[in-house]
Parts: structure tokens; C-alpha cells; sequence
């Protein structure tokens, strides 16, 4: 018998640029299906090269992962080769088309298991854990601001205001080779998962954030949407949260 593996909208990405592909993901999930690019990343989730045979069932917005490996590494390296796989659709797509040229998009995984979150991360969308009365971000963006706040030469105001926000230096799809970040959490019973594009983050504050969805997690996600079309929303946007208690997921 194969362990069931439960993968929280584990094909979930938010657009940088290459919106085509992205919007694929997102509006797969939302009808309900695996889609297009959810197959091509069913064959990288099958093990290319590393031996893990899965299958995927998509439920209530929910996917389902059938595999007979579960420790830690094997799970982290299940997450990595399906990255590397979605890496190289989207390169291989922009070199087949001169107007895709240069285009990428960030990618945001979440499988748990056995009360931790594997988290598989490229670009400046982000994860964020809610535990009783703190959010906590699990992810570090990849791009040109966020360096410049590790090398303290910005203040985090300035940072909000940036001109060279959106520089990524991390992206899916860009190069024919991919480092993400790649990390387990323990997550609690009452935990609340929240991940989202930088749609969200630009234009509404993480306290905003926190106090949105900590008091209705249910209504969050369309609450925070419009709340950032409401402040400008020049870019997509995209929200997903997850509580692991109740195998609830909003998109």
C-alpha cells in the first residue's frame, strides 16, 4: 500500500513576467483540474532520474500524491525535480518563440506531511506561516532589494518604495539552471499557510495581511485581493491560503 501524501496546490505560481504560462496554473487550480502545464509537471513529479513513482489525483482544490518514499530528502528531492522540470518547460518555451524571449515567473510549493510543510521556493512570491498571534515569512525573496536590505545600504521604508522592486535575481524559466531555496517546517494543527505573489505584498502591508486573515481565513483570500486593487493593483495578484487543521484550502 502507498503512503498518500497531501500536496497543497503544490502547481501553485504567481507571475513575474511570462504570464502565459503562470495564469495557466492558477486558473487550472480554480477550475478544479490538473490542466496543461499540471501534466507536464505530473511526468516531472514521476521521478525523472531519482526513482520516485507517484500518481496525482486533484480534489476540492486539493492534490493528492501517492508515493512509496517519505522521508525528508526524498520528499525535498521530489519537490526540486519538479521545479527543475517546470524550469524547463518555461525555458524551452521562451527559446521557441522570439516574443517569449527572456521571460520567467516565480514558483511557490507547499507539501505537507506528517506535520511539517516542504516548501519549495524561486522568485519573490512568498509563504507566510500564521501560528496563534505571530505570521512569520518561511520564504527570503529572491531579488535585487532584498540583497540590498541584507547588506543594510536601504532601510525597510525604502525598500517599499524602491525603484528596482520587481528585479528578481532568482527567476524560473530564465536560465537553463535553477537554484531554489529548498526547506522543511513543522506546522501545527491551527497553523494558517498563506502564499502569495508580490501583487499582494506590494501593495498591502503584513499587518494588513495578518489582521485579515487571522480573523476569517475562509474570506481571506478574496479580502485580500481586492484590497490590493483597491490600493493600485498593477500587478497579478495572487492568494492562497491553507489551514492543515481542517484540510481547508482558499484561493
Amino acid at each position: 500500500m502507498l503512503d498518500k501524501l497531501l500536496v497543497s496546490d503544490i502547481l501553485y505560481a504567481a507571475t513575474s513576467t511570462g504570464a502565459e504560462f503562470a495564469e495557466v496554473f492558477v486558473e487550472s487550480n480554480k477550475k478544479n483540474s490538473l490542466g496543461l502545464i499540471n501534466g507536464k509537471l505530473e511526468r516531472a513529479l514521476s521521478g525523472i532520474d531519482f526513482g520516485i513513482g507517484i500518481r496525482i489525483i486533484n480534489k476540492d482544490r486539493m492534490v493528492y500524491v501517492y508515493t512509496n518514499k517519505k522521508d525528508r530528502e526524498s520528499l525535498i528531492q521530489l519537490i526540486a525535480s519538479s521545479m527543475e522540470y517546470a524550469n524547463m518547460v518555461v525555458y524551452e518555451k521562451s527559446r521557441e518563440n522570439k516574443e517569449y524571449e527572456g521571460m520567467g515567473t516565480t514558483l511557490e510549493i507547499c507539501l505537507i506531511y506528517n506535520n511539517r510543510v516542504y516548501i519549495g521556493h524561486i522568485g519573490d512570491s512568498r509563504v507566510y506561516r500564521i501560528r496563534n498571534k505571530v505570521m512569520r515569512k518561511l520564504t527570503k525573496d529572491h531579488s535585487y532589494v532584498q540583497q540590498l536590505l541584507e547588506d543594510k545600504k536601504i532601510t525597510r521604508e525604502e525598500a517599499m518604495h524602491h525603484p528596482k522592486k520587481n528585479m528578481l535575481t532568482k527567476a524560473l524559466g530564465c536560465t537553463s539552471y535553477i537554484d531554489p531555496d529548498l526547506r522543511a517546517r513543522v506546522i501545527n494543527k491551527n497553523d494558517i499557510i498563506l502564499m502569495c505573489s508580490d501583487g499582494l505584498t506590494n501593495m498591502v502591508s503584513e499587518e494588513e495581511i495578518y489582521q485579515i486573515t487571522k480573523e476569517n481565513p475562509k474570506e481571506a483570500a478574496n479580502k485580500l485581493t481586492m484590497l490590493a486593487n483597491n490600493h493600485g493593483g498593477y500587478d497579478n495578484i495572487t492568494v492562497l491560503i491553507i489551514m492543515w487543521g481542517e484540510k481547508k484550502v482558499w484561493i
